[in-house]
């Protein structure tokens, strides 16, 4: 029987160990084949203690949620370390190709890459908001792998460090570039994405929901959307330029500003009816988005 309790997996040689690979080249970094690679274990669930790049082909088996193939060629996923990583109830898929990077975070230390990786917001974005890649988009990201690689399998100088570095900071910035792009093309998707958003959002602040809840969190909306934090503000900032937060801010001062109009109740009971636990909170998003006090705006209609 399947032990469904994560493995924590500390070390490159203990990846190297677990499916029986020789000891790795060098003890912080490790470029797995995929290609005919099978879990014999009975670990379901694994957390990595360190930063993972894979790009995978003949994903038909592995789960991605619901979402849709832009292309049928290679697709990646970025994980941060900590973050649990599920097998396939029926193993791996025996036409499964590609790799799997490893960087244990000790390698990125007094690098360049040691603070900088953290601005990459995709290292938290969910499987199944991976990054479909083109046929010339591959290309580009195997080409760098292929350079990290021949690097690490030479032997190592002093340069050696500087050289890896510098190609995965361009890796990730293709990534970064690559994700854009998907963010444009996945257009109908995305869209989609965005009316739902303003849906969810709208009914939460008009249903009273702020009421027993308090005021809307991104984390709330992504978890309607079912879709993690990270990558719908992300997504939201390619579409409209502002984030989640910001939205939900924008959102909350536009009903202030219909109630602030139209009735007669006092700032202190409108910032309670949107979920504010002290007016002076409100009073200060509001003049912060529109350059005036609620009462200021209020009297600009008397």
């Amino acid at each position: 029987m399947a032990n469904s309790t994560p493995f924590r997996v500390k070390s490159i040689s203990q990846i190297h160990q677990l499916i029986g690979l020789p000891k790795p080249h060098h003890p912080l970094i490790s470029i797995l084949d995929l290609k005919g690679l099978r879990n014999d274990t009975d670990i379901e669930a694994v957390v990595f203690e360190m930063y993972v790049i894979s790009m995978k082909r003949g994903c038909d088996g592995l789960h991605y949620g619901q979402q849709q193939y832009d292309f049928d060629e290679g697709l990646m996923a970025f994980l941060s370390p900590g973050q649990l990583l599920r097998g396939e109830a029926n193993g791996v898929p025996g036409n499964i190709d590609g790799w799997m990077l490893f960087i244990h975070p000790d390698f990125l230390w007094n690098t360049s890459l040691a603070q900088k990786i953290k601005k990459y917001e995709y290292f938290g974005y969910a499987t199944n908001e991976a990054l479909f890649l083109s046929d010339r988009e591959e290309a580009v990201i195997n080409d760098l792998v292929k350079n990290i690689k021949t690097e690490y399998d030479s032997n190592i100088d002093k340069f050696s460090q500087d050289i890896i570095i510098s190609n995965l900071e361009t890796l990730l910035n293709y990534a970064q570039r690559f994700y854009e792009r998907q963010f444009i093309t996945r257009k109908i998707t995305n869209n989609h994405i965005l009316n739902r958003f303003e849906e969810v959002l709208a009914a939460y602040l008009n249903e009273g929901e702020v009421l027993s809840k308090g005021l809307p969190t991104v984390q709330y909306m992504a978890d309607s959307l079912h879709i993690s934090s990270k990558y719908l503000s992300s997504l939201l900032k390619q579409l409209t330029g502002q984030t989640a937060q910001q939205m939900i801010h924008e959102k909350l001062i536009d009903v202030a500003k219909g109630k602030l109009s139209t009735t007669e109740l006092s700032v202190g009971e409108i910032a309670y009816q949107l979920g504010f636990e002290h007016p002076q909170s409100f009073n200060k998003l509001f003049k912060s988005k529109t350059n005036q006090s609620p009462l200021d705006f209020r009297q600009s209609f008397n």
